[in-house]
């Protein structure tokens, strides 16, 4: 929504068809609004991430490695061809297929919404997702199927305490430690356990896991990332 109106907007995007025309359009925003005119003064604009994706500045939120490797090489050359594809954007107006709900968006605008239902195609859509029929139906199973994990879990009173309990014997570590804000690498691995498991199996929020375990909701986002990125790399 516009700025203080309401929360900040967020979409699931299919990555290898979308990432990089959003990431455009939306730092393109400036330009379209007349706020920018050139390229230089986009470059020079503080109130857009793509002063970061050139290295002007640097957020540690903005994970600008990902958008540069699209364009292969080193990240300097990935600046420079970030940069030409910027510029090559620099007159598209605005893009329903960028910024419509559901179907719209997915499938690039009214003319191919209305194209699909004169065949009488039927497309799986969400307006939480950015992405074709297939995508939406994959991401929409497996939210269906975690959901029912979560509710199965829940019936069995399982609680984010037995989960505490049971990580806590595991490691053997005092629940007087792990809500303490210990850095101990051995604790913080194992709040990491314990927010992943409690926002896969129970489905909590960040925040409600933090209020757990004596930490802040970055730090549980965090930890979260850093269990995911750990159960995802190769075994050797």
């Amino acid at each position: 929504g516009h700025l203080f109106e309401n929360r900040y907007k967020s979409i699931l995007c299919e990555e290898e068809n979308y990432l990089l025309s959003l990431v455009r359009y939306i730092h393109l925003n400036p330009v379209r609004a007349n706020i920018v005119k050139t390229l230089e003064g986009l470059d020079a604009y503080s109130w857009s991430g793509h002063r970061a994706m050139i290295g002007r500045v640097k957020y540690p939120w903005m994970d600008v490695h990902t958008v540069l490797s699209r364009f292969g090489g080193s990240i300097k050359s990935g600046i420079t061809k970030y940069r030409q594809f910027i510029v090559d954007g620099m007159e598209e107006g605005q893009n329903l297929a960028l910024t419509g709900g559901g179907l719209l968006r997915s499938q690039g605008g009214w003319s191919q919404v209305l194209a699909l239902r004169r065949r009488g195609e039927q497309v799986s859509y969400d307006e939480r997702i950015l992405g074709g029929g297939e995508f939406v139906d994959q991401i929409l199973k497996e939210t269906e199927d975690r959901q029912l994990r979560q509710i199965r879990h829940k019936r069995t009173g399982k609680t984010i305490h037995i989960i505490m309990a049971e990580e806590c014997r595991s490691l053997k570590i005092s629940p007087g430690e792990l809500q303490g804000g210990g850095k101990r690498q051995k604790v913080t691995d194992l709040r990491a356990r314990i927010a992943r498991r409690s926002r896969d199996e129970l489905g909590l929020s960040a925040a409600e896991i933090a209020r757990h375990l004596g930490v802040s909701t970055s730090s549980i986002i965090r930890a979260i990332e850093r269990e995911i990125q750990r159960k995802n790399q190769p075994t050797q």
